[in-house]
């Protein structure tokens, strides 16, 4: 029947006075503008009405899934292959007389369908990610790695078939063919075999999520992982510039992650003043008379000279020398201090370690550490504290007779 009606044309053209070549031209020209026609109206018709249906059962539907299908364009997608097959049917019957040409468009065609179909594929997996990105259990899991890693597959299937429909090299044969070259494929595709794998690794492993905060010297990278992709990790430092890290270096180098502290309960403190040697002394009775004034030792004085006192007299003690027997120190009362402070901070976390320890005589003087945790993780909240914590320590050192060490600034002398 077709055939028939290409010959009709075909003749109606000859007997309207033109020339068999110009008559076989033209009637190509028409059947393929009616064929362009037909499947351009084709294609509006299946898009309204798949459009229609996939709407309907979004609003229906009680997951969302479908809606991201929609948002992805896979019904616009699916419309267009009605008319793409019509086409490709067409070939055969409007180009007869046109071997070459009708050659030429028919690979051009299945091309286009090859193309088609990945586009399919990619707006399917696209819709797979961002649904999963929906739910609690694969929000902060590197879901786009895998998706990366099927739509990279896909791709390489689609470019050797469509390598092989330009060519006419049966797929299968081409991909044997590939075998000698796999050498040269592992190089190419190195960076994401090795994604692949260091992904694998990070979600087994549970190393890192989004929203993780990491700390990577290597790479400048300090802030919260946005992104984790086949080959990339994308990190949003806190001046919001962004660092990009390659997947493997998560497990090939050495890198800090954040989320043990902001799964916890509290953030840790952990710095010293450093006390200037010459300022460290023993108590005498009139600097505990004054320090007693303190409300926050009050009672831990007063208990604890008690206890000296009673030790010293026991066992007939010399205090003439306050070196002799025990002996109250300043730098003991106020690691004292500073500890009672930190148990009635209101920021600071009981429940978590607290202690003031002096470290290790240094140079500059004795550090007087204090190890705690604040109660706010938040950055800039935690700095709060912190330093909240570290000017009344140092306006209350002035009063137990200590003093912070300071480098010494040497005089200059200036000669009129």
């Amino acid at each position: 029947m077709n055939d028939d009606f290409h010959r009709i044309l075909f003749n109606y053209l000859v007997e309207a006075g033109l020339s068999d070549t110009a008559a076989s031209y033209l009637n190509l020209a028409i059947l393929l503008v009616i064929a362009l026609v037909l499947a351009w109206f084709l294609d509006l018709l299946i898009w309204k009405v798949l459009r229609s249906l996939s709407l309907k059962l979004a609003r229906k539907s009680k997951t969302n899934f479908d809606n991201f299908l929609v948002a992805n364009r896979v019904p616009r997608y699916l419309a267009h292959i009605i008319p793409l097959s019509t086409l490709i049917e067409f070939v055969p019957f409007g180009f007869i007389g046109f071997d070459f040409a009708a050659e030429i468009t028919m690979k051009f065609l299945h091309v286009l369908f090859v193309i088609l179909a990945l586009y399919v594929v990619k707006s399917v997996f696209t819709s797979i990610n961002d649904y999963l990105k929906t739910k609690p259990r694969f929000r902060d899991k590197p879901m786009g790695s895998y998706i990366q890693v099927f739509m990279i597959f896909a791709w390489v299937v689609g470019i050797f078939t469509i390598f092989a429909i330009i060519t006419e090299i049966k797929v299968w044969k081409f991909f044997t063919a590939l075998g000698a070259g796999s050498a040269v494929i592992l190089l190419i595709f190195k960076d994401s075999i090795l994604g692949l794998v260091a992904s694998i690794q990070v979600s087994i492993n549970d190393m890192v999520r989004i929203g993780d905060w990491i700390s990577f010297d290597k790479f400048g990278a300090d802030g919260d992982v946005i992104e984790i992709s086949l080959a990339t990790v994308k990190v949003q430092n806190f001046d919001k510039t962004i660092t990009t890290i390659p997947t493997y270096a998560l497990i090939s180098d050495s890198f800090k992650n954040w989320r043990g502290m902001q799964d916890s309960g509290g953030r840790r403190i952990k710095r010293a003043l450093i006390i200037s040697q010459k300022s460290i002394r023993f108590l005498s009775e009139t600097d505990i008379a004054e320090f007693e004034k303190i409300q926050l030792i009050a009672p831990y004085l007063k208990t604890r000279n008690e206890q000296i006192n009673s030790y010293n007299t026991s066992n007939d003690i010399n205090k003439e020398l306050a070196i002799n027997g025990r002996n109250l120190t300043n730098i003991g009362v106020f690691r004292k201090y500073v500890n009672d402070y930190l148990e009635n901070h209101s920021a600071v976390n009981k429940g978590m370690t607290l202690m003031v320890r002096q470290l290790p005589p240094t140079p500059q003087g004795i550090p007087l550490e204090v190890y705690a945790f604040s109660s706010d993780k938040r950055w800039e909240n935690y700095e709060y504290v912190m330093a909240d914590i570290f000017d009344h320590l140092l306006a209350a050192l002035p009063y137990f007779h200590l003093q912070v060490y300071e480098i010494p600034v040497p005089s200059i002398s200036v000669e009129n």
